[in-house]
């Protein structure tokens, strides 16, 4: 299993010296891969671009861009663009759906036949990101392009699937899917037989499951958890999120982080690749000595 780390879209007028100084210090400690959220804030792919221009070697990905904003040829041009100016096959283009609320209360769009969506949008972006011209029209998306950004390969996509159908979608039409606010019982006994026999079904290879989950070294467990439960508050108000924590049994986000000492914390990534997950990101939120200390133990698992 390979462990990364995930960095968020944080401003200010420094902020992309930050982040780069942020991938920097990933590559310099062996971690595999960082992964940068899409939400509000700086442009993710616009990100991975700039830093990824100054810092050679580790995987860059998305964590994730929402669909319905961009057009699927829009979002390949910008990621296949991105992929150029990272110099090599290192860039991994996560897309999701997004929510409800944000599509439809903040941006506009209609959310309605989401399933139906994604396998559209997934039909022009895929075969954009491996450099085919596209002729396609579904009742969500339509495109007749090709695009001549001068990529050498492909650029892999991984879709944040968490339901059965989406997780079919992201297992036929995806190299596999990345996951927020899902704990292990759910990954083993959920996430990753349905995305696999799927992936079986189709004659595609594993997929990956890669899995984020805050993380935190700390002997102050219960401070630590109430913490979580305050900066993670509203993944447990959404519905695809609330869906999983209900499988896992889990009152609400703070229960999803993994925390402990190094050995609880070590057995329980330990745990998450015995359950399938390829690619495990770390979603730092402790700072100080506990944040060293989280960031010595993950490097310890490199």
């Amino acid at each position: 299993m390979r462990i990364g780390i995930s960095m968020d879209e944080r401003g200010g007028p420094d902020a992309l010296e930050r982040f780069t100084d942020g991938v920097r210090r990933a590559a310099d400690d062996g971690f595999a891969s960082v992964w940068m959220s899409h939400i509000f804030g700086m442009d993710a792919l616009t990100c991975l671009a700039v830093a990824g221009s100054r810092v050679p070697g580790i995987e860059l990905g998305t964590s994730v861009v929402p669909t319905y904003p961009r057009h699927p040829a829009a979002l390949a041009q910008q990621a296949r663009t991105t992929a150029l100016a990272l110099g090599g096959q290192r860039l991994t283009l996560g897309v999701g759906l997004s929510h409800k609320m944000v599509i439809e209360d903040m941006f506009g769009y209609d959310f309605d036949r989401p399933v139906r969506h994604m396998k559209e949008y997934l039909s022009v972006l895929a075969p954009l990101l491996e450099g085919e011209h596209v002729s396609f029209s579904g009742e969500t998306v339509k495109a007749q392009i090709g695009l001549s950004v001068p990529n050498e390969g492909r650029v892999p996509v991984v879709v944040a699937a968490l339901g059965p159908k989406m997780l079919k979608v992201a297992a036929e039409q995806a190299d596999g899917t990345i996951l927020w606010m899902t704990g292990p019982k759910t990954v083993r006994d959920h996430i990753v037989p349905t995305i696999r026999s799927a992936a079986e079904a189709a004659g595609r290879p594993d997929p990956r499951v890669v899995c984020i989950l805050p993380v935190g070294v700390t002997d102050e467990v219960e401070a630590a958890r109430a913490r979580a439960g305050e900066v993670f508050a509203v993944y447990g108000q959404l519905p695809s999120y609330r869906a999983m924590m209900d499988r896992e049994g889990a009152a609400g986000p703070a229960d999803l982080a993994v925390l402990g000492d190094e050995d609880t914390v070590a057995a329980a990534i330990a745990d998450l690749k015995d359950a399938g997950v390829t690619d495990f990101v770390a979603g730092g939120f402790l700072s100080g000595k506990d944040g060293e200390r989280t960031r010595a133990l993950l490097k310890s698992l490199l």
